[in-house]
């Protein structure tokens, strides 16, 4: 799996080599998971047709447990993911309580998510993450609920008129960034680590170029501390942005608004040593 930044959906691999990597690895995941799940399914057959021998109902639902979940398995291959959702939530409603629901609650994540069903992908992941602290699958839950975010942050008009989207407010970027961020401290060996590192650079940008066009917004309307303070969050919280530039020019306006001219050439001089083609240094 894996998603684009234009389309929100996944990056392009010939730009991101460990992609590749990351979706065999999630491939390879969910096929652990899917001979997981059916030694659970064969376990809760068996189990029912020796509790219920006389109840050849019950038995037959249980015998099914394993075709379903292949059937939701090969609807998931082919991007059915409508069906395949249908047989996960039938599935989960029939052992709601089970160690075969918790496995199905990643299932029904990454369906949503891969349906566009951003909001139940959220929630499938965040009653996972509840639930389940210390699984070891939680770096998964936490992965998708970013990605749908991720997903989120640029709306479908945005995508499909290309229209700039760094003047709307980056409320999922902003949640999508601060998951990323958990993943990569706290499971620095998942590996979806490298993509997140790498969707992080970009909300990086996405996020501090924001902050700088708040910035301007009240730099024109003389609101210097404001301005300052958007400038700071740009430079500070995002720090390493391509528009760090942009920040320090800001700043350094600011602060000549406010008569601050001792802090505005230290900043200019912080601008010199960073970016010694800018026009504002070599004016000077």
């Amino acid at each position: 799996m894996s998603i684009g930044w234009n389309s929100c959906k996944v990056p392009p691999a010939k730009k991101y080599s460990q992609l590749d990597q990351t979706s065999k690895r999630m491939t390879s995941d969910r096929s652990k998971l899917t001979r997981n799940l059916l030694v659970l399914a064969t376990m809760l057959a068996l189990a029912v047709a020796g509790g219920c021998a006389s109840n050849e109902e019950e038995f037959s639902l249980a015998s099914s447990i394993e075709d379903a979940y292949v059937e939701a398995q090969e609807a998931v291959a082919v991007g059915n993911y409508r069906k395949a959702i249908g047989i996960f939530e039938a599935l989960q409603a029939r052992f709601p309580f089970s160690e075969f629901s918790t496995q199905i609650q990643l299932e029904l994540a990454y369906a949503y998510y891969m349906d566009h069903r951003v909001e139940q992908a959220i929630d499938a992941a965040d009653t996972f993450i509840r639930e389940n602290p210390i699984h070891a699958r939680i770096d998964y839950a936490i992965y998708i609920k970013a990605l749908a975010h991720f997903e989120r942050q640029q709306g479908m008009l945005e995508r499909l008129f290309r229209k700039d989207i760094d003047k709307r407010p980056p409320r999922d970027g902003q949640l999508a960034f601060s998951l990323l961020s958990r993943l990569v401290e706290r499971y620095p060996a998942s590996p979806y680590a490298a993509d997140a590192q790498q969707r992080m650079i970009y909300l990086k940008n996405r996020l501090a170029a924001y902050e700088n066009v708040v910035a301007r917004f009240y730099l024109k309307r003389d609101a210097y501390v404001a301005a300052l303070n958007r400038a700071k969050t740009a430079l500070e919280t995002y720090h390493g942005a391509d528009s760090g530039e942009e920040s320090l020019q800001i700043m350094i306006k600011a602060y000549e608004g406010l008569g601050m001219t001792e802090l505005a050439e230290d900043t200019r001089r912080v601008l010199q040593k960073n970016f010694r083609d800018d026009p504002v240094v070599q004016n000077q």
